[in-house]
């Protein structure tokens, strides 16, 4: 029986409860076993970490654009195939000092650029749900790696949605912080304004004690009303997808909280707003490197940062202006509720071999992410089911003021504790 959708057909308050994963989680293959199925490690790293302190014997794997010291930093592209880094970026220094071991880079978009993570270098990361299925990205590794337990941790990277889409696509528990709340030194950039790092592991609780680690502690906030727009950006949501995540707030409305209908103002045009920022940003970054050796990059990155050679910087002032109404419409927003929901991805997870059409496919996928990456304040990734025909995971997103991962912390760790999807492992990580 597959129990991810036999968990669709229990009641709203009985589907998350009575769910607990195709098979018990026990000790199985070794990581590099199953990574010969997901492709989620660029590079593997001898680090036993050092017996001490609050992440002690946490296996942590980084994004490949997370400077490691003397390991080779690709950025899952041809033009660093030989880049080593010659110090730890601050977040892997924290991560070591709290005792985590640092066992491996991990597999993303080249240059983290692109939502499915499939112009790597190093060959496309899978998704350990279905292999023929893409982990999304640009941090699909990350997401990748976590699911099928190849590490307890991961660092990914979100510029426009890069650790929520693999989380949601991947069944586990992201972050994109509040920006400036985790340092990015030592990080290869895509957008300098947009970019952050962020944590995913299989539980909210896990997520919150790298968080603490990487920012420091956060701050408890109490939440009341969650917002909930009848339409967010667009109604054209897959049902199944829509049918999860309602399920969702039916559960966290049984928890005692408000549901208040909202509207986000500004967020239609959001996403074209953050397009014209990105990529603009990421042209420059890579100008030269786009004028002597095009041919190095993967086609899906070269079609997509080459689109900034076309935006003026008139129209990227624009955009800082657009982000700015966008910002101070959340204000009133923000005094209405303490947090809003969304799905994280209006569509099912595609298939590797989903179509030619870069663009209009990270559009798609992207559409609820890319609105957030706006905002300064901080969204988390949590898994809430299964797609009743495909099996795969499904996510919402939980979004809150500047400053306040506490408050998406209380809330996932609830949701969390009265439902059991977290615990549920794809089968590429149970032995035969």
């Amino acid at each position: 029986m597959d129990h991810r959708r036999e968990g669709h057909r229990r009641p709203a308050r009985e589907r998350g409860l009575m769910v607990h994963g195709g098979r018990a989680a026990s000790r199985g293959p070794s990581p590099q076993r199953v990574d010969d199925h997901v492709n989620s490690v660029v590079t593997w790293i001898d680090d036993a970490g050092s017996g001490d302190g609050p992440l002690a014997g946490v296996r942590v794997g980084v994004k490949d654009n997370i400077d490691v010291a003397g390991v080779r930093s690709t950025c899952a592209s041809r033009f660093f195939a030989d880049r080593v880094a010659e110090t730890d970026a601050e977040v892997v220094r924290r991560l070591r000092a709290a005792g985590a071991a640092v066992v491996a880079t991990l597999n993303m978009a080249e240059f983290a650029v692109g939502v499915t993570s499939q112009n790597s270098a190093a060959g496309g990361p899978r998704n350990p749900w279905d292999t023929i299925r893409v982990p999304a990205g640009s941090s699909g590794g990350s997401g990748a790696a976590v699911a099928a337990g190849i590490v307890d941790l991961a660092l990914g990277t979100d510029t426009g949605g890069s650790v929520r889409l693999p989380a949601s696509a991947c069944g586990v528990s992201g972050l994109r912080p509040s920006r400036g709340a985790i340092s990015n030194d030592g990080v290869f950039p895509v957008s300098p304004e947009f970019d952050t790092v962020g944590p995913m592991a299989r539980t909210v609780r896990e997520v919150a004690d790298a968080f603490a680690v990487l920012a420091g502690p956060p701050v408890a906030r109490t939440v009341r009303r969650i917002g909930v727009p009848d339409v967010f950006i667009t109604a054209d949501v897959d049902p199944a997808v829509a049918e999860v995540v309602s399920a969702a707030v039916d559960d966290l409305a049984m928890l005692g909280y408000e549901i208040v209908p909202v509207e986000v103002p500004e967020a239609t045009s959001a996403q074209d707003v953050v397009y014209t920022a990105i990529y603009h940003d990421a042209a420059r970054i890579h100008c030269e490197r786009l004028d002597s050796r095009p041919d190095l990059f993967q086609p899906a990155t070269l079609e997509r940062i080459s689109l900034g050679r076309g935006i003026s910087e008139a129209e990227r002032r624009n955009a800082a202006d657009a982000r700015r109404r966008f910002c101070d419409g959340l204000a009133p927003l923000f005094e209405d509720v303490d947090v809003v929901l969304t799905p994280t991805m209006p569509v099912d997870v595609p298939p590797i071999d989903g179509g030619d059409d870069v663009l209009a496919q990270s559009r798609r996928m992207g559409q609820f992410t890319y609105p957030w990456s706006l905002h300064e304040g901080p969204t988390l990734a949590v898994p809430v089911g299964f797609h009743r025909e495909s099996g795969m995971p499904v996510g919402m997103q939980l979004t809150a003021p500047v400053g306040h991962e506490g408050a998406l912390f209380g809330v996932g760790e609830r949701y969390q504790a009265v439902t059991r999807w977290y615990t549920v492992r794809p089968e590429v990580c149970v032995p035969d």
